[in-house]
């Protein structure tokens, strides 16, 4: 079903438009795993980025990621945001240890220092990550501060140098996440130069927030709501450069709007609405691949009720497994009480996967 708002956006025409230059496609190598690096699609003719979660400070964890891929099996995960600092003097195991079955799942990193985002990069394809993505949108202060993330927009050229580092780096997909403009400016031209300049590079995969980010007065939770969505400009952006892949990002929180964006673009990222209804994921998957089967409820509490007790063994909080999990029956009979009792601190103290099992039973 196409959505009204999304189309009437769509039929915007944005003025000054520039014909993108065309260039060979860059195709990643295999990985050192073994694994097929992501192209612009697979070995089973999917299309990797049609669907994705976005990368979510404090959310898209490794558990997470877990569970989002037993509600979406063909998605494109991605991590946080891990900073280059925090891999380069913390602890890099911490950070980027994940489970084989999160596949295919891509590390977005933060920074604007070349060398040491090419190290990280490097780091990313030694741990067996299939795409590295550059953040180019988090417009928090605390981001700001460290130089990076939105406020690298008003830098191209900086960010161009960035994206090559790593490109020569990894034979993996490098990427880039970014805003449609920074402030009050919804100059066209703008976005267009910064997706232009690292288009020179060789980078074809853009994955387009398609809303403002205002580094000044809005917290980050304002700057996905208040700026207003532009998704005609994306449209504008995937006319202009033709051969390079645009993922639309921003405000797609229904599985109409969702499927319409995967086949309107070259894909949608979901970003809150994943978190808060992490079953829209299993919808989205039947439609977008009616083919793929998708485990049901019982099976997904079974499973995660068994990782959890592999995890639990290893010392991890069994709170940090449980809360991806809080929404999953949001809307069904019994979903306050799974929430209740998956949130109790006595229960989760007693690091006993069961409580899932447990949990289940209340809904109907």
């Amino acid at each position: 079903m196409i959505h009204s708002d999304i189309t009437a956006q769509l039929e915007t025409v944005v003025p000054d438009s520039h014909a993108g230059v065309t260039a060979e496609s860059a195709v990643a190598t295999a990985q050192p795993t073994g694994r097929p690096a992501l192209d612009y699609t697979d070995g089973t003719g999917l299309r990797p980025w049609q669907l994705s979660v976005a990368p979510m400070i404090d959310v898209t964890d490794r558990h997470c990621r877990y569970f989002h891929r037993l509600l979406a099996p063909n998605a494109l995960l991605y991590t946080e945001m891990i900073t280059t600092g925090a891999l380069i003097f913390g602890d890099v195991p911490r950070h980027l240890r994940f489970s084989a079955q999160e596949h295919p799942v891509a590390l977005q990193l933060g920074g604007s220092e070349s060398a040491a985002l090419a190290q990280c990069a490097r780091l990313g394809q030694r741990w067996g990550y299939d795409e590295i993505n550059l953040n180019c949108g988090c417009p928090s202060e605390r981001v700001q501060k460290g130089a990076f993330g939105a406020c690298l927009m008003a830098e191209p050229a900086l960010v161009a140098d960035c994206v090559k580092a790593m490109q020569d780096a990894v034979s993996l997909p490098v990427t880039v996440k970014h805003r449609l403009g920074l402030d009050y400016d919804q100059s066209y031209d703008f976005v267009r130069d910064f997706v232009g300049q690292l288009y020179d590079t060789g980078c074809r995969v853009f994955i387009a927030h398609a809303r403002n980010a205002v580094l000044k007065g809005l917290s980050p939770k304002d700057n996905r709501d208040i700026p207003p969505l532009r998704y005609n400009v994306v449209s504008q952006l995937k006319q202009d450069f033709p051969d390079a892949l645009f993922v639309l990002n921003g405000g797609l929180n229904t599985p109409d709007l969702i499927c319409f964006a995967a086949g309107e673009f070259d894909g949608a990222m979901v970003g809150r609405a994943a978190w808060h209804e992490p079953y829209l994921l299993r919808e989205i998957s039947l439609r977008l691949w009616p083919d793929t089967p998708v485990a049901d409820d019982a099976t997904i509490v079974q499973r995660m009720a068994e990782y959890a007790r592999s995890e639990v063994m290893q010392g991890v909080p069994l709170r940090v497994i449980v809360k991806p999990m809080l929404g999953l029956f949001n809307g069904c009979k019994g979903a306050r009480q799974w929430r209740r009792y998956l949130s109790d601190p006595a229960h989760l103290a007693t690091q006993n996967p069961d409580i899932l099992l447990q949990a289940f039973a209340f809904v109907d």
